[in-house]
């Protein structure tokens, strides 16, 4: 797996769950996997979504996505889903994702997330500690 310096990983097993009936990861199911890696992604950068909504009133939702499924996953595989963030602005993001078992890339999806006021449900501004985190992580400095 090649990944760029800022790209974090989060890895996972393939449940009984997470399978159809032959035994291959049904597609909807790397939408999840990729939720649940930036969810982890959010908490190594020290903000997890629940105290980030109770403290600042801000959650994300996903506007648009865009999956490729490569190859299939399987019962009990381990796979790394990784998260680069391609852009942060001032209300959204776009982030890349792969699913990886070892170096063969699985499915690949381009997620966009926007900040919107959890009460209203509005488009509000990415909360600034988390903005000023996003530029560290991605190279870009404040």
């Amino acid at each position: 797996m090649t990944a760029a310096a800022h790209t974090f990983a989060h890895t996972l097993r393939i449940y009984w769950e997470d399978t159809d009936a032959g035994g291959v990861v049904f597609y909807a199911n790397y939408l999840k996997f990729f939720e649940r890696a930036r969810t982890e992604w959010l908490r190594s950068l020290g903000f997890g979504q629940e105290a980030l909504r109770c403290e600042t009133g801000a959650i994300f939702i996903v506007s648009e996505t865009r999956v490729r499924y490569l190859r299939p996953a399987r019962l009990d595989d381990q796979l790394t889903v990784t998260v680069d963030v391609r852009h942060a602005g001032q209300a959204s993001m776009t982030v890349a994702q792969v699913a990886w078992r070892g170096e063969e890339r699985l499915a690949e999806g381009d997620i966009r997330i926007g900040c919107v006021d959890a009460q209203s449900f509005r488009p509000r501004r990415i909360p600034e500690p988390l903005l000023k985190v996003m530029d560290s992580y991605m190279g870009r400095g404040t």
